[in-house]
């Protein structure tokens, strides 16, 4: 069922799962990983995923119509998110279900609580903690250490599953 385009640019990724659907052009950074039923999709513009960045289980990425979506490296793209149109920085977590919007850039060290809406344009600078529905400011703090141990994780967990190791030893 995958399919990988012939504008999609994989620069020695970790791990694609064998569910992904990555249409248009799309870059895929070094060691970055792929999980179970995630859609990207650039038409136009392009989308670029940073290196050891995971995109979780059924994340949806799309380019908006005038700007690309460019996500950094050692991100975490947690299950069942949406980035459309957006630039997310290095070390950012965006939480499970959450929706970020057409031109909204996130900074550097950030979290996007689960289930938040960023809405278009709307921009946080680094070390934000962003939660809500419009997403707003709730607080700053510099989450690069915990955003960093999570990207890891889910690199490890990727050179595993490539290796057909799905669960960890005990």
């Amino acid at each position: 069922m995958q399919h990988i385009g012939k504008d999609v640019t994989l620069n020695d990724p970790a791990f694609i799962h064998e569910t992904a659907l990555l249409y248009g052009k799309v870059t895929i950074g070094n060691g970055a990983s792929i999980w179970p039923y995630v859609v990207t999709r650039a038409e136009m513009h392009e989308i670029i995923i940073g290196a050891r960045t995971n995109i979780q289980d059924h994340a949806m990425i799309h380019v908006g119509y005038s700007t690309p979506t460019i996500v950094g490296e050692d991100c975490s793209i947690t299950h069942r998110a949406v980035l459309h149109g957006c630039e997310i920085g290095d070390r950012v977590l965006i939480g499970i279900g959450a929706t970020v919007m057409d031109g909204a850039k996130i900074g550097s060290n950030s979290i996007v609580a689960g289930h938040s809406i960023v809405t278009e344009g709307t921009e946080f600078p680094e070390n934000s903690i962003i939660a809500g529905s419009p997403a707003r400011l709730v607080k700053t703090v510099d989450s690069s250490a915990a955003n960093l141990m999570n990207a890891q994780f889910y690199h490890q967990n990727a050179l595993n599953y490539a290796n057909g190791i799905e669960r960890l030893a005990t």
